[in-house]
């Protein structure tokens, strides 16, 4: 999924970039004046960067969201013994959520990125460009550089953790409980 996110946010900001400096055009029409072979790298691009992933992310962001505020609600209202069965309870249901959803939300996004990632690409880049972040998101170096993000992630992670620890964490529960008491108070009739 992190690769997925990092090569999406690379097309994305190439497109965004790209973007801005050229007159808004429609897509559709883009698509229908590029050439055969220039949408076949456009559909390659689009299928290389993983581009159903911004689906899936908007489908999951909402659910994260949610869990994320019933954990603070469940700190504010729910006594200690008692969150930890809450929370496996409601994470198993958005757990159900995303499993019944997801496929619907990638057989949707299958189904449009033709339509609407593919004649992005093919009106923002020349052919030779698509060639280029093919050869980008096919290389065995950036590969090899993912296969190493997770254990750069857990190094730094871990480091941080240590470092900041004893200083966030207390400043992070306060937070969820101002967080807990705002949402009693709101709930309040």
């Amino acid at each position: 999924m992190l690769k997925s996110a990092i090569a999406v946010a690379v097309i994305a900001a190439s497109v965004v970039t790209a973007h801005a400096a050229e007159p808004a055009k429609a897509p559709a029409s883009a698509a229908s004046a590029a050439s055969p072979a220039k949408i076949e790298l456009a559909k390659r691009v689009a299928q290389l960067a993983h581009s159903d992933a911004i689906a899936m992310a908007m489908l999951q962001r909402p659910v994260a969201d949610a869990m994320q505020q019933a954990n603070a609600v469940l700190q504010g209202r729910v006594a200690a013994d008692k969150q930890a069965a809450a929370l496996k309870d409601i994470s198993a249901e958005a757990k159900k959520f995303l499993d019944e959803n997801s496929p619907v939300v990638q057989k949707s996004a299958e189904k449009l990125i033709p339509t609407t990632i593919v004649p992005l690409l093919a009106e923002r880049f020349t052919e030779d460009e698509l060639r280029q972040i093919i050869a980008m998101l096919e290389s065995p170096l950036k590969k090899k550089y993912e296969a190493l993000l997770p254990e750069m992630e857990k190094a730094l992670g871990e480091k941080v953790a240590k470092e900041v620890g004893p200083t966030i964490d207390p400043k992070l529960t306060d937070l969820k409980q101002r967080i807990g008491l705002r949402l009693r108070t709101a709930a309040m009739p």
